[in-house]
């Protein structure tokens, strides 16, 4: 077993050396908020790739995919998993240009939100965004807690102090282009790494051939690709990530930071493609750790990767797969860190009576610092947070569509959109396994539906997008799309000097 003190020290040589990237990177890129919230039209194709990738290969990618693969329906979830996980990236090619289109100047979906519907729609998606958002961090922050104490018996308050506290150092220096480009290098040392980890699996188990008999025998469902179960895994899965990615500021935030137009397409539709395989192989591991008996109990599914490593692996895989964890938790805390922040800063100037450059900028690294600091306090209290993100993704599912829709429908109104957004929510948490019990406890036996993640996810999208097709349709208003340019602007007259100077 690798040794605490050994665990420890590889942590913190790459949580330092990634933060003084990240310093050294952004030093003098930051003079306005801004820069520090949107790094507007900088980025080019290759690093947006690399952003959105590694921004999506967060920890969950140990944990998720190879419990999909062991515990849900063996390839054929893991496929639903990996198109899931494309299909969020993919809807970016359509709508990603026509935010930047309809919303020059913009920085957030809750300003847009706001414009475009009215106080009490911009309530609703602030809310649900920022719930999404960090229990996307906690998540993440549980996962590399686990990940440190299974593999070397680490104490959860220092997995989750070391990395939370020096992700903070140099996102809150540096915001999103910090970020970026830290991003960018992590992806570099990733994709490697989890090759490694693949390849020596696959010598070690005595190669493909002998594995495939393995499994086949142990469990001939695990590699089935008609197996009902996992196929519709993968079809609920698709809804829950795509839909709820729609809600993520993190994505909102890279739209801005493309060069144009054109790298927004090219870059989420590489990035979509290019993580699919990148799953695939995740999952992998979960079906490989269920063929050889690895899981054994139903906790086991989330971490069959790192059984199968612990087991059946040399012990210095161990310290490879600590170091892809770190790596992969950091550029996804760094992405959230300041994708949280940016959604609370460019909504200050409306709530404050004309705020400083300083203020504001301030706020930024304020709150990046209070996001940091909770997500790091649950990370070492290593809470199961898989109940409350499952949650989290059916209220963004079921907003996801009436919000996105008022980019295309001059008729999309502030009531319709948000009766449609609660009509779904309340379908869908009508067969949501994980609030049947509670919600069942309080009216008579047999009142509430059988639960179904299925029918949870599938009701909640249907409902929500039927509804609001349907509520365009049956008014007469009209909203003026010029409206969104006009009163979304740049934050701070500094910055609209210097963005005017570069023609942007």
């Amino acid at each position: 077993m690798v040794t605490p003190a050994v665990a420890l020290s590889l942590v913190a040589v790459t949580v330092v050396v990634m933060t003084l990237i990240g310093l050294r990177y952004s030093r003098g890129e930051v003079r306005s908020v801004e820069e520090f919230i949107t790094a507007r039209g900088s980025i080019g194709t290759r690093t947006m790739v690399a952003t959105l990738l590694a921004s999506n290969m967060g920890a969950w990618i140990l944990f998720s995919p190879a419990e999909a693969g062991a515990a849900f329906g063996g390839i054929t979830a893991i496929a639903g998993y990996a198109l899931g996980s494309a299909a969020a990236s993919l809807v970016y090619v359509v709508v990603g240009p026509r935010i930047r289109r309809l919303i020059p100047r913009g920085h957030t979906l809750t300003e847009y939100a706001y414009v475009r519907y009215g106080p009490a729609m911009y309530v609703y998606v602030l809310l649900i965004s920022v719930c999404f958002m960090f229990v996307s961090l906690a998540a993440n922050m549980t996962g590399i807690v686990g990940v440190l104490s299974l593999v070397a018996g680490v104490p959860a308050w220092q997995t989750a102090g070391l990395i939370g506290g020096f992700v903070l150092i140099y996102t809150a220096y540096g915001g999103l282009k910090a970020s970026i480009f830290t991003d960018a290098v992590q992806l570099v040392l990733v994709l490697p790494l989890l090759g490694l980890v693949f390849a020596v699996t696959l010598l070690s188990l005595g190669g493909p051939g002998t594995i495939e008999r393995t499994v086949s025998a142990s469990d001939p469902s695990l590699l089935d690709p008609g197996f009902v179960p996992g196929l519709l895994f993968g079809v609920y899965i698709v809804v829950a990530i795509a839909g709820a990615e729609l809600l993520n500021q993190a994505w909102w935030q890279r739209v801005y930071a493309a060069e144009d137009e054109r790298t927004v397409r090219r870059s989420f539709a590489i990035s979509g493609l290019t993580v699919v395989p990148i799953v695939v192989v995740a999952g992998l591991f979960g079906v490989v750790a269920a063929g050889f008996g690895l899981v054994r109990e139903p906790g086991d599914a989330s971490v069959a990767l790192f059984r199968l490593v612990l087991e059946t692996l040399p012990e210095w895989v161990g310290l490879v797969v600590v170091l892809l964890a770190v790596l992969l938790v950091m550029s996804t805390a760094d992405t959230l860190f300041n994708a949280i922040a940016s959604v609370v800063t460019a909504d200050l100037p409306r709530l404050l009576d004309d705020p400083s450059e300083r203020s504001l900028t301030l706020a930024a690294r304020l709150t990046t610092a209070a996001v940091a600091l909770g997500a790091t306090v649950i990370g070492a209290r290593a809470y199961s947070v898989l109940e409350l993100f499952l949650t989290a993704d059916l209220f963004a599912v079921a907003a996801a569509v009436p919000l996105i829709y008022g980019l295309y429908s001059t008729r999309a109104t502030e009531r319709g959109m948000l009766v449609a957004s609660l009509a779904g929510l309340l379908v869908g948490l009508a067969f949501l396994p994980t609030v049947h019990g509670p919600l069942s406890a309080l009216g008579p036996d047999g009142l509430m539906p059988a639960p179904s993640f299925l029918r949870a996810f599938l009701g909640a999208a249907s409902v929500s997008t039927g509804l609001a097709v349907l509520s365009a349709r049956l008014t007469d208003a009209r909203f003026d799309p010029g409206t969104l340019s006009r009163e979304i602007g740049l934050i701070g007259s500094d910055t609209d000097a210097r963005l005017t100077e570069r023609g942007d």
